[in-house]
C-alpha cells in the first residue's frame, strides 16, 4: 500500500484478512506480519489501531460473535415455523460452516487471547457459548409455543447440540459432515422432548 494512501475500513480489512490466514492456514500462523501482509498494508498499521495483537485477536472474536447475535435472532424468529429439526440443523450448518472452528481453535491455543477475553468474559469459551445461549433462546421459544415439552431441559439441551455438532466439525483434513450428519445429531437430542404433532 502506498504511503499516504488511506485505507478505509482499516478495521474491518485487517479482521477480514486475519480470518482468511487463519482458515488457511490456521491459528499458529496467525501472526500481525501475515495479517498485514494478507490484508496488504504496513505492519505498522495493526500497532495504530490495537494497542497489541492480542487485542486485536480479542477484537476478531468479538466481532464473529456480534455476528452469531444476527444468527441468534433469526433462529428465534423462526420458532413455530417449519421443523424444530430442520431449524436447528440448519442454525448449527451456519455457525460451524463459518470461521467459528477456527476461532474457538485460536481462543484454546493462546493464553494471553484468552486472558484478554476473560476481561469481559469470565466464563464459557466464546462462539461456543454464545451459539448455545442463541439455541436455549430458540428452544425456549418452541417450549412456549408447546413444540417440546413443558419440562424440556433447554439449558442442558443447548451445550449437549453445540458440543455434539463441535466434535463433527472440529480438527477434519477432509470433507465436512454434511447435512444429515447434523441432522442426525439433532433428531437424536431433541426427539425425547419434541412434541409430535396431531394427524
Amino acid at each position: 500500500m502506498p504511503t499516504g494512501v488511506a485505507i478505509r475500513d482499516v478495521r474491518g480489512q485487517l479482521l477480514d484478512a486475519a480470518e482468511r490466514v487463519l482458515l488457511r492456514d490456521g491459528a499458529s500462523a496467525l501472526t500481525s506480519r501475515a495479517v498485514t501482509t494478507e490484508a496488504g498494508c504496513a505492519k505498522g498499521v495493526l500497532h495504530r489501531h490495537f494497542t497489541d495483537f492480542d487485542a486485536f485477536l480479542a477484537e476478531l472474536v468479538h466481532d464473529r460473535v456480534a455476528r452469531i447475535d444476527g444468527q441468534a435472532a433469526a433462529l428465534r424468529q423462526s420458532a413455530g415455523t417449519g421443523s424444530i429439526t430442520h431449524n436447528l440443523t440448519q442454525a448449527l450448518l451456519d455457525l460451524f460452516e463459518s470461521a467459528a472452528v477456527a476461532i474457538i481453535s485460536l481462543v484454546t491455543s493462546r493464553d494471553g487471547l484468552r486472558a484478554r477475553l476473560r476481561e469481559d468474559r469470565p466464563t464459557g469459551v466464546p462462539i461456543l457459548t454464545d451459539a448455545a445461549s442463541a439455541i436455549a433462546s430458540y428452544l425456549t421459544a418452541e417450549r412456549e409455543l408447546g413444540r417440546i415439552t413443558a419440562d424440556a431441559d433447554v439449558d442442558t439441551l443447548a451445550p449437549t447440540l453445540i458440543g455434539a455438532a463441535h466434535m463433527l466439525f472440529a480438527d477434519r483434513q477432509g470433507d465436512p459432515p454434511q447435512a444429515e450428519d447434523i441432522h442426525k445429531v439433532v433428531t437424536t437430542v431433541i426427539a425425547p422432548v419434541e412434541r409430535q404433532p396431531p394427524r
